[in-house]
């Protein structure tokens, strides 16, 4: 059997989430959610350099517009990446690395194409981290996967970022 206070609980609860619930809404729901996914997808990204840019490049691209669908850009996404290799472990007895971390800091701006002006900008990081071994060929593919995991990472925090600053902008 509930005591007094456990009922005054539960429907001081219940009427609490009554109250907030009309105040939280879905960032792409709704109408504002189609035209939040439009604004996404009328960003042009510009060209990143080097292997890690490149699969950045495509999880935002497929993020971003994941339609496939060619549509007039609005806005204007420049990115730049630093990457470094760390490791934290090495074997006391060869003095050879037993993994390693892929670090990325990932600097973008969002700037309207209209009037240029500054819609957005920050630093995204990542770290992914990859296990060494005496094979060559076997740490070369590990630390590619490292940064494919780090560009996934990296595109999900930028995403959501730039549909953040794209919903509050009018």
């Amino acid at each position: 059997m509930l005591s007094y206070n456990h009922l005054f609980k539960i429907g001081l609860i219940g009427s609490l989430c009554g109250l907030l619930a009309g105040c939280l809404q879905p960032m792409y729901g709704g109408l504002e959610g189609g035209e939040l996914r439009s604004k996404l997808a009328a960003v042009r990204i510009e060209p990143i350099p080097e292997r890690l840019g490149h699969y950045l490049s495509n999880e935002l691209g497929f993020g971003l517009n994941g339609t496939g669908s060619e549509i007039s850009p609005l806005y204007k996404l420049t990115i730049a990446a630093k990457e470094r290799v760390e490791a934290p472990l090495v074997d006391t007895v060869s003095g050879r690395a037993t993994a390693a971390n892929i670090v990325v800091d990932a600097s973008y701006k969002l700037f309207r194409l209209s009037d240029g002006a500054l819609i957005a900008d920050g630093v995204a990081f990542s770290a992914a981290g990859y296990d060494r071994s005496s094979q060559r060929f076997a740490n070369i593919r590990a630390a590619r996967d490292a940064e494919i995991r780090d560009a996934k990472n990296l595109a999900d925090q930028i995403k959501t970022r730039l549909a953040a600053a794209l919903q509050s902008e009018r």
